[in-house]
């Protein structure tokens, strides 16, 4: 059981890691494209994969949002859900971690 909260909350945060890659990438290529130039904002994308009876969340890529260009306000939004959302897996993987501990203490005794 602790062995599947420790995989989901790695997956999770896998997922939110790869959600500020893109973020960074965002505001990197707008400042690069300059006050005048313009570039569209990539929005992460993810999946959900069946693999040996265990489903994951797997990052596939980011996908242009068309219409759309870089605004930092927004992209400062995305980069604190995605680390409030790593931190709730975090915490949830630290969890699931001393289950695990106490699990083998109690084992031992």
């Amino acid at each position: 059981m602790s062995a599947d909260l420790l995989s989901i909350a790695a997956d999770g945060m896998d997922a939110q890691r790869a959600a500020l890659e893109i973020v960074a990438t965002n505001v990197a290529a707008a400042e690069a494209a300059g006050p005048k130039g313009s570039y569209e904002r990539l929005v992460p994308q993810f999946h959900l994969s069946h693999e040996n009876d265990r489903t994951r969340i797997v990052f596939a890529g980011a996908s242009a949002q068309h219409g759309s260009s870089v605004d930092i306000l927004t992209e400062m939004v995305s980069v604190l859900n995605a680390s409030r959302a790593f931190e709730a897996n975090a915490s949830v993987f630290d969890l699931a971690k001393r289950l695990a501990e106490r699990t083998i203490d109690l084992e031992r005794a």
